[in-house]
């Protein structure tokens, strides 16, 4: 496909948690990008210079840090270290937000579209001033819904300080942008419920490219500590609220007398001393994070792959975790704990749902899984691998996203 000046754009995104493969997490618009370059648009991502959820961290001394990745610039901007469970972590974000619009702009190329990613969402305001400035496109991505994460997660009031200082944010990013991208399906109504006016709402989830996915394999020292012989249940990724994990340890608690099972957690978090702390089973195996490039051969180490949700409202309007494209292309049958949300792997028929916050439902969901036939467990796997391949490749999720540039 050819493209004519007229077509080729200059995007901007500003997401202060993107990342690269070498970071760990957050690469969903490095990905996009590597795409978007290949139909002629140049792509320059302005991100954080600290993220706790970054394996690799970039060395950034002034206000900002250019660097190219594999092609794609990124513009590492200044932001404060801080422990996440502090509200430093939301001082970070406003620093981000500030120092945006400190940056000396002639060094870059005018931008035609601003993509601004939440979460955090306050950089949309920067994103605002700054289409004015330009006159480009505001797209305004919403990754997770905030302040409704805090109401449900954070057990905090509609009326709390932070939910309507949060929420301004957010109203006012619907009414400013002229595009709103969600990776939540369900959210269209809720969004335009607090915009108070119709919104142009483009639902584009999280997906994988099979081509850049990385096939590294896992370092030996990693590999010694997965046991052998077992039937193993695992999780990957983040430790943290959202993945209802310490109901997956207790079921693990529940099943300790069966010695050819094994509940691996390989990932960090915040919550992760909590959960090894609530562990009393031998068959509990915990595991530092891996690359990203690696997660791969993990899975391969799998039987049953493993996600957990709370019981709450807040994922009826979807979800799009990147964990369940990794376990999804790896083949792997899903365990899914969740009020049957609609999930990827629930829409392939690649997951087994039980009740969410129910280490018994867990715990009868995993025998379920063992006692099945393994003919059975393959075949949910590879609806699963044939589904993400059909409905989040990368390459027509970015030429999806692209069509709202012009």
């Amino acid at each position: 496909m050819t493209f004519s000046s007229e077509t080729k754009k200059n995007i901007w995104v500003i997401n202060q948690f993107a990342g690269t493969p070498e970071s760990g997490w957050g690469e969903r618009h490095f990905f996009f990008a590597k795409h978007w370059q290949k139909m002629g648009h140049k792509v320059t991502i302005f991100s954080g210079s600290f993220n706790h959820m970054f394996k690799v961290l970039p060395e950034v001394h002034s206000l900002f840090k250019v660097e190219d990745y594999e092609g794609v610039k990124f513009v590492w901007v200044k932001t404060p270290k801080y422990n996440p469970k502090s509200v430093m972590r939301f001082y970070g974000m406003f620093v981000f937000a500030v120092n945006v619009l400190r940056l000396p702009f002639s060094e870059f190329d005018k931008p035609d579209v601003i993509i601004v990613s939440s979460m955090p969402i306050f950089p949309i305001v920067s994103g605002y001033l700054l289409k004015k400035k330009f006159g480009a496109k505001l797209i305004f991505e919403i990754r997770d819904l905030w302040p409704l994460t805090l109401q449900y997660l954070g057990n905090k009031s509609p009326h709390h300080p932070a939910v309507k200082f949060i929420g301004w944010f957010e109203k006012f990013g619907y009414r400013k942008a002229d595009a709103v991208v969600s990776l939540l399906p369900n959210a269209k109504q809720y969004m335009e419920q607090v915009a108070g006016k119709p919104i142009d709402f483009h639902y584009i989830p999280n997906g994988i490219d099979p081509v850049l996915v990385g096939r590294d394999e896992l370092p030996p020292e990693i590999v010694e500590k997965i046991p052998k012989g077992k039937f193993i249940v695992g999780y990957a990724g983040t430790i943290g609220r959202a993945n209802a994990l310490e109901y997956f340890v207790e079921a693990a608690n529940l099943l300790k007398d069966k010695d050819d099972i094994a509940f691996l957690i390989v990932g960090d978090g915040y919550l992760k001393d909590e959960l090894q702390k609530m562990a009393r089973s031998p068959n509990i195996v915990f595991l530092p994070k891996v690359k990203k490039s690696q997660v791969q051969h993990l899975l391969s180490f799998f039987d049953v792959a493993f996600v957990g949700r709370h019981n709450s409202p807040l994922y009826d309007y979807g979800v799009s975790a990147n964990k369940y494209f990794d376990y999804m292309l790896a083949a792997k049958p899903i365990l899914a704990s969740n009020r049957h949300i609609g999930d990827p792997a629930e829409r392939a028929g690649s997951a087994l749902v039980v009740e969410p916050e129910s280490p018994e439902a867990i715990a009868e969901g995993v025998m379920r899984f063992y006692n099945m036939p393994p003919e059975e467990r393959a075949e949910m796997g590879l609806r699963g691998y044939r589904y993400v391949l059909e409905h989040h490749n990368i390459a027509g999720l970015a030429e999806k996203y692209a069509e709202l540039f012009h």
